[in-house]
C-alpha cells in the first residue's frame, strides 16, 4: 500500500513508519515540527528512517495538503499529527481545537478532493472522559470530556463520522491508551519519572497515587495500528488499543525505581483539573475484528524503556 503518515517524526509515527516499511508498504510522511517539544528530538527519530520520506509542513496548510496528496496515488492516510496532552490543553484550548479538529477536517477535505478513500485516525482514551464504567468499551456513551484535549479528540471523531456518512469515506478511529516505550515524548509521565529518579530528583506525584492508567507498550500499539491499516473497514469504526491492565500511579513509580535500581523520592503535589481517576481498555472488539492481542507486561515494558533511556544518555 502507499500511505501518507502525518506526524511521522513523532514517538508513534517514527515507530509506525519503520514497521510499515518493513512490511513492504510505501510511506510518505508529513511533519510540522511543532514547538511543543525540542525539534532535535524528532530529528533524532527521523535519523532512524530512510532519507527522503518526509515533507515538512502543517495540516492547516490546505495548499500543501493538495500538493502532497496530488503527488501520488495514496491508498490511505494514517493521521497521527495532533497537539497532545491533557495538561497543556488547559492553557491553549482554542489552539487544540484548531489543530485537532480543523486540521483534521482540512486533511479529510483534501483527501476527498484527491479521491483518497480511507483514513486511520489516532484518537485517544481521553474521549471516555468522566466515564466511570471500566473497562471502557467503544459503544459506551462518551459525551462528558473533562479536558480540552479530550474534547478535541472526541470532536474530531464526530466530525469524521459525519464526513464518512456524507462522502462514503472509510474512517477507522484508534483510541490509544497511554502509550509508552522508546522515543516516548519527554513530557509524558513515564519519561518524566524515569528522568527524575535517574537524576536523584524528587518525583512530583499528583494526589495520593491511587489513580490508575492502562499503560500500553508501543509495540502492542503498532500491532493494532498495522492491523487496522491492512484491514479495510467501511464507514466509521472505533477501536480501543490498550493493554487492558490498570497500573496505579504509585505502583508505576515504584516499578520504574526497581527498573532503574534506585529508590524514588516522592513529593506529593495537587491534582490537575482534566485528569480522570482510571482508564482501562475493553478489547473485545479489537480482538475479534483486528486480531489484537497485547503482549508486553508493564514490568517488561519499563525495563525496555529504561534500557533505551540510558542508551540515550551515553
Amino acid at each position: 500500500m502507499r500511505l501518507l503518515v502525518t506526524g511521522m517524526a513523532g514517538f508513534i509515527g517514527s515507530h509506525l513508519t519503520e514497521r510499515l516499511l518493513a512490511r513492504g508498504h510505501q510511506v510518505t510522511g508529513l511533519e510540522n515540527f511543532d514547538l511543543f517539544y525540542d525539534r532535535r528530538t524528532k530529528e533524532a527519530n527521523l535519523a532512524l528512517l530512510p532519507a527522503g520520506l518526509l515533507v515538512e509542513g502543517d495540516i492547516l496548510d490546505t495548499a500543501l495538503l493538495d500538493r502532497v496528496l496530488g503527488a501520488s496515488r495514496f491508498d490511505a492516510v494514517v493521521h497521527l499529527a495532533a497537539l497532545a496532552g491533557v495538561t497543556p490543553s488547559l492553557a491553549a484550548p482554542a489552539r487544540y481545537m484548531q489543530v485537532n479538529v480543523e486540521g483534521t477536517m482540512r486533511l479529510a477535505e483534501a483527501m476527498h478532493r484527491h479521491d483518497v478513500r480511507r483514513m486511520i485516525f489516532a484518537s485517544s482514551s481521553s474521549v471516555y472522559g468522566a466515564n466511570t464504567k471500566v473497562p471502557f468499551d467503544e459503544d459506551d456513551r462518551i459525551d462528558d470530556p473533562v479536558s480540552p484535549y479530550a474534547a478535541s479528540k472526541r470532536a474530531g471523531e464526530l466530525a469524521l463520522k459525519a464526513w464518512a456518512h456524507t462522502t462514503g469515506m472509510a474512517v477507522t478511529a484508534l483510541r490509544y491508551f497511554t502509550v509508552y516505550g522508546p522515543r516516548q515524548r519527554p513530557d509524558m509521565a513515564i519519561h518524566k519519572f524515569t528522568r527524575a529518579i535517574e537524576r536523584g530528583e524528587p518525583v512530583l506525584l499528583r494526589g495520593d497515587g491511587a489513580t490508575s492508567r492502562d499503560y500500553t507498550y508501543v509495540d502492542d500499539i503498532l500491532d493494532g495500528t498495522v492491523a487496522a491499516i491492512e484491514r479495510e473497514t467501511p464507514g466509521f469504526r472505533p477501536y480501543n488499543l490498550g493493554g487492558s491492565r490498570g497500573t496505579r500511579l504509585d505502583d508505576l513509580v515504584a516499578r520504574i525505581g526497581a527498573a532503574l535500581g534506585k529508590v524514588p523520592r516522592i513529593e506529593p503535589v495537587g491534582e490537575v483539573r482534566g485528569d480522570v481517576p482510571n482508564t482501562l481498555a475493553g478489547l473485545a472488539r479489537s480482538r475479534a475484528e483486528l486480531g489484537y492481542d497485547p503482549k508486553v507486561e508493564i514490568s517488561e515494558g519499563l525495563a525496555r524503556f529504561v534500557r533505551w533511556y540510558r542508551s540515550q544518555a551515553r
